[in-house]
């Protein structure tokens, strides 16, 4: 259980900030930096938010004051001399935050982390996660209304809705609960709108990302004895071809689940120094442990691992292997 009135005091004992998140950030990680922002803002701290990531486009409109900035070390190594806690949003594991890593890992500043993923590292001071939560901003929704730190106003309840309606895939994967349901209906009573959300979120796709899901889709292929495995490929000369970007590819893996049969996904993106995959699957089978073979993480249904400095052919038939023997063990 979250110790939220520690967290709370931490809050209101320092009086400058540092938030960041993972690499490629989805809308629960920009949408908890931008309500934790006004969280702190409210209360008269000063407040950066900076990421190793350029902002995905399409969520540009959670950042309405236009607050996050991109990392420089030269330009931002004195934030981190300067604030008085770091706050890792998102992500357990520090590797996550790439060129950010080593001025994190080296600041004798306050960290704390709060997140939702298992198999966390020790990399910071004080943890407030929970693998129950359906989402970061699930947890910080918790933490605004269970502490009374703040009101729960309209420009915290916008980020937190997209937060949480992505990354419960709209409400269809496991966690989503009663309660959950419960939260989604305060958000909409402080203003929220939830066609207004999902259409900035899914419906405003530049036509280069719907020209990438089509080259997605097509090279799906089936893998394994009983054809429970689907996976998918994208090379870099692709995404040069349709002047697309890694950042349109979220949620592109969802698509092998919607195969009949198929009860794990895998999506190979080829990048300018590796490659990554993001694994999904249905039921008990733990792609956490999986990504985890491979350096990475994240939840039993939905990880993901990024191997730098390596040939994507020399490791899709290694990770389809791995993929089947732990499908067979379930």
């Amino acid at each position: 259980m979250i110790d939220f009135n520690k967290l709370k005091q931490i809050v209101q004992e320092n009086n400058s900030f540092l938030l960041t998140t993972h690499v490629n950030p989805d809308a629960d990680a920009i949408g908890s930096e931008i309500a934790m922002y006004f969280v702190l803002k409210e209360l008269g701290k000063k407040v950066f938010i900076i990421n190793h990531s350029s902002m995905p486009y399409n969520l540009e409109f959670l950042d309405t004051d236009k607050v996050i900035e991109q990392y420089d070390e030269q330009k931002h190594q004195h934030v981190f001399d300067e604030v008085d806690v770091l706050v890792a949003l998102d992500f357990n594991r520090s590797s996550r935050i790439v060129s950010m890593q080593s001025a994190f890992d080296k600041s004798g500043k306050l960290k704390i982390c709060i997140d939702h993923h298992q198999d966390s590292e020790n990399f910071v001071d004080h943890f407030f996660t929970d693998v129950m939560y359906s989402a970061t901003g699930h947890i910080l929704y918790d933490f605004i209304v269970k502490t009374g730190i703040v009101a729960l106003k309209y420009e915290t309840a916008f980020p937190l809705y997209a937060a949480i309606v992505t990354d419960t895939g709209s409400f269809r994967f496991e966690r989503t609960t009663p309660e959950l349901h419960y939260i989604a209906a305060d958000l909409l009573k402080h203003g929220v709108v939830p066609g207004d959300v999902l259409d900035k979120l899914y419906d405003q796709s530049k036509f280069s990302k719907i020209k990438l899901t089509g080259a997605a889709l097509d090279s799906m292929q089936l893998y394994g004895d009983d054809k429970k495995i689907a996976y998918m490929v994208l090379k870099q000369d692709t995404f040069k071809k349709l002047g697309a970007m890694e950042s349109d590819t979220e949620n592109f893996v969802n698509y092998t689940l919607s195969v009949e049969g198929v009860v794990l996904g895998l999506l190979f993106l080829e990048l300018k120094d590796g490659f990554k995959v993001s694994f999904r699957s249905k039921g008990t089978i733990p792609t956490n442990k999986l990504a985890g073979e491979f350096g990475g993480g994240g939840h039993i249904n939905a990880s993901g691992a990024r191997i730098n400095n390596a040939k994507l052919e020399d490791y899709i038939p290694k990770i389809l292997s791995k993929s089947e023997e732990y499908l067979k063990s379930k």
